[in-house]
């Protein structure tokens, strides 16, 4: 997803990890962008390095969260650095998520704007939970939990469903996915295929 920001970061599990490389930003329509990823198994230096470069790809393209998928790699693990209602922005790293959002009475829907790095420039309504928590493990693979509103609540939405082969546009209508669409197109020279790795 893409970026909003400021002040200093909540971080329950631990700082994101650093010295990683930005990486191209893999698209809609690229095979490993549509199914569901790999759960983590070995929680390696493999796997510690991949989330390094993760976070300097979401940084570099100026985002709030990034997915396995969206570097090319088949592997059910988010990154994200985003803000809640109230400003507050949580980091994380979250391995094999499971999403739990509200239901019956406390279930309110929040439609605002939703973009995705993987289909860059482009903007569209998306209406999801105002709340939402997911749980999973860290780069230990020690439980975490991270949960909150507003973009953190969207954001964590998003990213899971990277990891079960969705992406938004699975989400819209089909006029809502065509204006999305020639937003995207109309961006494209702005967002080369080794964007923001160049």
């Amino acid at each position: 997803m893409p970026d909003e920001d400021t002040t200093e970061p909540r971080a329950p599990h631990g700082p994101l990890p650093t010295g990683g490389t930005p990486r191209p930003i893999t698209r809609w329509g690229t095979p490993v962008m549509h199914r569901a990823q790999a759960p983590v198994t070995s929680y390696d230096d493999a796997l510690a390095t991949l989330a390094a470069d993760m976070v300097a790809t979401m940084y570099a393209a100026d985002g709030v969260g990034l997915a396995a998928c969206q570097v090319g790699e088949d592997v059910a693990m988010f990154v994200f650095d985003c803000p809640d209602d109230e400003g507050v922005r949580t980091v994380g790293v979250v391995c094999n998520p499971v999403l739990t959002l509200p239901e019956g009475k406390d279930r309110h829907l929040d439609s605002d704007d939703e973009g995705c790095l993987s289909f860059p420039g482009s903007f569209e309504p998306c209406a999801r939970p105002d709340w939402a928590r997911v749980d999973g493990t860290g780069l230990d693979g020690e439980p975490v939990s991270f949960e909150g509103d507003g973009l953190l609540a969207r954001c964590l939405q998003h990213e899971t469903d990277h990891t079960l082969g969705t992406v938004f546009g699975d989400r819209l209508s089909a006029k809502s996915r065509k204006k999305l669409t020639r937003k995207h197109d109309a961006a494209a020279e702005d967002y080369p295929l080794t964007w923001p790795a160049s």
